[in-house]
């Protein structure tokens, strides 16, 4: 049976590769972003699909954009949803000098709409028996491994979704979908820039073979995209 994945951000950088790959799986894939009409590269994948990749004009942060989604899927079972649509904010802000309207719209994208959106497409998740979700967070939204400050913004922002999906693990557990949150490594990426380490391809390889073995046992974990476990 072709498996259905959801990808938000999907227009660029990390969310196109998944795109790339899971397509290349034999995968149907529903790709969010904002301005579908921008997206060249995306709609050409869609256009060479046979049908296989939706393109779904989405901003996760409003209410009205998610019930599109939903509606456009019309009860369909997800098999996997990855949440990867997110933000920096601004850079180099100290303290005595962090705008906290800035902050708030960061908070928007990259801890609320996630579980939102989760919430939203709950079920589509549980009809598909079996589903994953994913959140793409960061090994700097680690408290643990935070040793040189700073980026208080970002840091704070995807701590806070590494502490909602870990919730979301345990509550959605009796509906059989396994949560994963994983860092993606610094990609090359217009986020990430060009000193990154690895390219799309390595980080999004390695993000799902760690997806494709996330059961039960491991929901609500921190993993690196080398499978290798991040602490909080």
């Amino acid at each position: 049976m072709t498996k259905t994945v959801v990808i938000t951000g999907a227009n660029r950088g990390i969310g196109l590769e998944f795109v790339r790959q899971y397509l290349a799986d034999g995968c149907k894939v529903v790709a969010g972003c904002r301005d579908p009409e921008r997206a060249t590269t995306l709609t050409g994948l869609a256009n060479e699909s046979d049908g296989r990749l939706q393109v779904i004009k989405l901003d996760v942060t409003d209410s009205a954009s998610i019930a599109g989604l939903v509606d456009s899927l019309d009860g369909q079972s997800v098999d996997l949803l990855i949440n990867n649509a997110g933000v920096y904010g601004p850079k180099g802000a100290g303290i005595g000098a962090l705008a906290t309207e800035a902050w708030l719209d960061v908070f928007a994208t990259n801890s609320i709409a996630p579980v939102q959106l989760t919430g939203a497409l709950l079920p589509n998740l549980k009809a598909s028996g079996g589903a994953r979700v994913v959140g793409i967070s960061s090994r700097m939204g680690s408290i643990a491994d935070n040793t040189s400050g700073g980026a208080y913004v970002y840091r704070s922002s995807k701590a806070a979704l590494n502490a909602a999906f870990a919730s979301a693990a345990i509550d959605l557990r009796e509906h059989g979908v396994c949560i994963g949150i994983l860092h993606p490594g610094w990609v090359e990426t217009d986020m990430g820039g060009a000193n990154a380490l690895i390219d799309t391809s390595t980080s999004v390889t390695g993000m799902r073979r760690v997806i494709a073995n996330l059961d039960m046992a491991k929901t609500g974990g921190f993993f690196s995209y080398d499978g290798s476990v991040i602490p909080w």
